[in-house]
């Protein structure tokens, strides 16, 4: 077992090793078993979850999970069209894998980049009608993964708080809400 490992996990000791939960000379604040858990367990979410929606969308619509959420965020606007730094915001995207994935789905039809003609010198990512359409027909085995993989295995009060967590943790990641679409509901509107 590494000593890092034994650092979070085992009780202090003459040997150094920090207490769970305490604070150390160095002002670490070590994690509790209870908070240990819930972060091991936040990032096998994280690593497991994407791969299984990526391999969903794939058999269904040959999309990625970052593809669809870029068809699906444009789909959700009035006129089918975001500015591309917008669009790279909404889907946490550098400006690069977006143009990548943007191109990609050019490529295939799937979307256009013209001038914002409110800007010219924006670029704008509009979604075409075959875009649309390959959105609404993935969208219900999407959706069915989703219910399947996080939303089936818990119930109504797992799901508050699963939405209640996230937002808080949003609050301090994104506190600029630079990722929550302008359609979705602020946290305090939702409850």
């Amino acid at each position: 077992m590494s000593q890092v490992r034994e650092q979070l996990i085992r009780p202090g000791s003459d040997q150094g090793l920090a207490t769970p939960g305490a604070v150390d000379a160095r002002g670490t604040h070590w994690l509790d078993p209870e908070e240990r858990e819930a972060w091991l367990g936040l990032l096998r979410l994280l690593a497991r979850l994407p791969p299984l929606l990526d391999a969903q969308l794939g058999r269904s619509a040959g999309l990625s999970l970052f593809e669809y959420t870029v068809l699906s965020m444009l789909s959700e606007q009035e006129d089918r069209a975001l500015r591309m730094s917008r669009l790279a915001a909404l889907t946490n995207a550098s400006p690069s894998r977006l143009s990548h994935a943007a191109r990609q789905l050019e490529s295939r039809g799937l979307l256009f980049r013209a001038p914002d003609p409110d800007d010219g010198r924006c670029i704008r990512a509009v979604l075409t009608g075959e875009g649309f359409d390959l959105v609404a027909a993935s969208a219900p085995g999407h959706v069915g993964a989703v219910r399947d993989l996080v939303l089936d295995p818990l119930d109504d009060e797992h799901v508050r708080g699963l939405r209640e967590a996230t937002e808080q943790i949003l609050a301090r990641i994104d506190p600029d809400a630079t990722t929550r679409p302008p359609w979705l509901p602020a946290p305090e509107a939702s409850r």
